[in-house]
């Protein structure tokens, strides 16, 4: 039994950001849809949505249109978005620990803790493999597969398509 592990890596603009884009992805794409739908939809804060669309937008996700009947589709289609472009675009980085989001001149991550000297952090192999499964989790992940795993109907068996590989 593990009894206080947590850790977050995401906050709530990728958790919101993706149940924005779920939306948007079972409305067909075909319509846009209001934010004001989305945040009564998800019980979500508007204000706070709005500035996450607006994220969204600037990442080329999705796009907006204005008028009566305006509001938000998916700018492509849902089997291109995937999730590591989604996390990205709201949250800039995909770090582990906080301590893991500094990176150098040449690229690379760098400890951010003061008393490790050029970078040798004795945990930063651990959270480098753990960042690494991450981001390949995410680049695995297609919004289409989101939609189409919350549009099962009721009372259908939802097992999780998980994929664990021993290296």
């Amino acid at each position: 039994m593990v009894v206080g592990f947590r850790f977050v890596i995401f906050t709530t603009k990728a958790e919101y950001g993706v149940r924005l884009l779920l939306q948007l992805g079972l409305s067909g794409g075909e319509q846009p849809v209001s934010l004001k739908t989305v945040a009564a939809a998800e019980n979500l804060p508007l204000a706070y949505l709005e500035r996450i669309a607006a994220l969204l937008k600037k990442s080329g996700l999705i796009a907006s249109t204005r008028g009566a009947h305006g509001g938000y589709v998916l700018a492509m289609p849902a089997e291109e978005i995937t999730m590591d472009r989604v996390v990205l675009g709201l949250e800039g980085a995909i770090a582990p620990m906080e301590c893991f989001i500094e990176e150098g001149a040449d690229g690379r991550v760098q400890c951010s803790h003061p008393d490790h000297d050029a970078g040798h952090c004795a945990t930063k192999l651990l959270w480098t493999r753990v960042q690494l499964g991450i981001i390949r989790s995410l680049q695995r992940t297609t919004l289409a597969e989101l939609v189409a795993f919350s549009a099962k109907p009721a009372g259908t068996p939802t097992e999780l398509p998980l994929e664990i590989h021993s290296s």
